[in-house]
């Protein structure tokens, strides 16, 4: 009798952690390999659930693919681990005859751009087709918190075999999946993609787990399964713990069985033990047929408190809009700061833009001169924000603070990393890249936390990306603005450009992008600058003539500031005729350097208005 034959009468018990019980022999590497360097401790691992009731057990294979392998070095181990392993487990489980599973772990995480879903179905094909010669019971695909990603295997193996499916998504909450995503809908979904067994698996214990599944239909076709971590982890002395017992996993097993759950097993923290007390305690109970759903109360989603501005990306679409940035000070004395954005405010920009301890040096929070902007003298900000300094829960944390603050003009970017900045042995954080960044922003806007569970209120934020165009091959570039597009950007900021042909190049190369374009200006204020900024910052660069006309000033600071004003003048010349957006960035706090080049802007629009000839409306 097969494994779908056998589910429709009883309720059956799985395996529990392979990962556990290696981690507390104190091996701490790649688990897989142990398929062929030492293989009766897998063996053994297998026999232990074997002999604690398991109806099922799962091949050691987890991240036995090439994606994952490639962090050990062991890519091209796919074959060997993988036929290993399910030699292995089948030979342990002869004697009894428990079903086998291959096991296909899930890539993704909440980055996306780990991999693509090309690269991983490439991966999925050669480890499911080592996985199908060995002729298992079924495939386990577990620990997919990515809803794209499980579809896409499962349709894909779905072409590729008949032999059972068992898909089983990972929750950060209980009962939504990390994009929103309801899990009784997505479960059914799964079913209704080929999937024979739909649930759960990793992240939450048992008490959650059943949760969960309250919200949960019985599928029209499908079983239910469920493998629950033992409890939530914990850290002592520098180890991973779960607090479980056996019995508590066993009673919360019959749980599961009543909420429809026909396959129980165990995941992260579960041993045998616990897979021993499920096995006691649901042996004779039938498979539950009819189920009353108990029906959550929807939490209603208000809409964004409005702006009081347009969105700079709907202004740029239509007419000249100005952004500055003003460095946030790396002291405590806010006086000269305040008075720059005053001035600039006055001056008629659009936006004070504030970096985020830009090279990974720390200045006042840029949310902290935000908000006194806005409050104190009703300054619009747009905050940027870098993936560096903070892991998802500070970055969702602060997104919600500047939502409450009224903050809506974001730049998004990934951040230079510590080693470049004044503190070189501090963390980089980068749990995200500015791409996914930009993703979980615009899920933000859809009133949707990083984890899929609903704030309640939509936020409304307008999100800039960065756009380097100083490149050897502009076209590579453009490409990842697409990218970023398709990930949320409403509109891009550009480093600094130093040169006509420079402008000119960007406009050919983006005039087919709807999104609209800031072309960054930056004055010049002599030759040390200057050669500092073409040397030895990542993504500037002068042109010879430029680095001889600041050379050309020597050491009168006088003459340098009204040539590097000359030079920005003569880009702005090139850059307002192409684009409506113009970001002019301060140096050094040399906010006057920067009105001078404002009233410059407004002058030749003016002039352009008396020839009946205003600025373009796309870029």
């Amino acid at each position: 009798m097969g494994l779908l034959e056998k589910l429709q009468t009883q309720v059956l018990t799985a395996d529990g952690a392979m990962g556990t019980l290696l981690y507390s022999y104190g091996i701490d590497y790649c688990y897989e390999e142990l398929n062929i360097t030492k293989p009766e401790v897998i063996e053994n691992i297998h026999q232990q659930y074997i002999k604690s009731g398991a109806d099922i057990i799962q091949t050691n294979t987890y991240t036995a693919n090439a994606i994952k392998l490639e962090r050990y070095g062991l890519e091209s181990s796919v074959k060997e681990f993988n036929e290993s392993a399910i030699a292995i487990a089948k030979h342990a489980a002869a004697p009894g005859g428990q079903f086998v599973l291959g096991t296909i772990g899930g890539i993704r995480g909440i980055r996306k751009s780990e991999a693509t879903l090309a690269e991983i179905i490439a991966a999925l094909d050669e480890q499911a087709g080592y996985l199908l010669a060995g002729n298992p019971d079924g495939l386990l695909l577990e620990t997919y918190y990515d809803f794209e990603e499980l579809s896409s295997v499962v349709q894909h193996l779905r072409k590729l075999t008949d032999v059972p499916i068992i898909s089983q998504v990972s929750m950060h909450e209980p009962g939504i999946l990390q994009n929103g995503l309801l899990l009784n809908d997505a479960l059914h979904q799964l079913e209704a993609l080929g999937a024979d067994i739909v649930g759960v698996n990793c992240r939450l214990g048992p008490h959650h787990t059943i949760q969960a599944f309250e919200d949960v239909e019985l599928p029209s076709k499908a079983f239910l399964s469920a493998y629950p971590n033992a409890s939530l982890l914990d850290v002592e002395d520098g180890k991973i713990v779960y607090e479980s017992e056996a019995d508590y996993f066993g009673r919360a097993g019959v749980l599961l069985r009543d909420q429809g759950v026909r396959l129980i097993g165990g995941c992260c923290g579960t041993t045998p033990k616990h897979i021993e007390a499920v096995k006691k305690r649901i042996a004779d109970l039938p498979p539950i047929e009819n189920k009353i759903v108990k029906k959550k109360k929807v939490i209603e989603i208000k809409e964004a408190t409005p702006d009081q501005h347009e969105p700079l990306h709907e202004k740029a679409k239509k007419e000249r809009t100005i952004i500055v940035e003003l460095d946030t000070p790396r002291h405590l004395d806010t006086t000269a700061f305040i008075e720059g954005a005053q001035i600039l405010n006055e001056t008629g920009v659009d936006a004070v833009t504030m970096a985020d301890n830009s090279l990974a040096s720390p200045r006042i929070s840029n949310m902290a001169m935000g908000s006194i902007l806005k409050m104190q003298n009703n300054i619009r900000s747009l905050a940027h924000i870098t993936c560096r300094d903070r892991n998802l829960i500070g970055l969702q944390s602060h997104l919600m603070g500047l939502d409450a603050l009224g903050i809506n003009e974001i730049l998004a970017v990934t951040g230079d990393p510590t080693k470049v900045g004044d503190f070189p042995g501090a963390t980089s954080v980068y749990d995200v890249s500015s791409l996914e960044l930009l993703q979980l922003i615009k899920q933000l806007n859809e009133g949707i936390s990083f984890s899929g569970k609903p704030l309640r209120k939509k936020a409304n934020f307008s999100i800039a990306a960065a756009f380097n165009p100083n490149v050897r091959v502009l076209d590579r570039a453009v490409k990842r603005l697409e990218k970023k597009i398709e990930c949320g950007a409403d509109y891009f900021i550009t480093q600094p450009v130093y040169t006509k042909e420079k402008i000119i190049e960007i406009y050919e190369a983006t005039k087919h992008l709807e999104t609209p374009i800031f072309i960054g200006i930056m004055p010049l204020t002599g030759i040390r600058n200057s050669e500092f900024l073409h040397h030895e910052v990542p993504g500037i660069k002068l042109s010879d003539e430029v680095l001889e006309r600041m050379r050309a000033t020597g050491n009168d600071k006088n003459l340098a500031t009204a040539e590097g004003i000359a030079i920005a003048k003569e880009l702005i010349d090139t850059a307002a005729e192409l684009f409506n957006g113009i970001y002019i960035i301060t140096p050094f706090t040399r906010y006057d350097m920067s009105v001078e080049l404002i009233h410059y802007i407004q002058e030749l629009d003016q002039q352009k208005v008396g020839d009946h000839n205003y600025v373009k409306t796309t870029n």
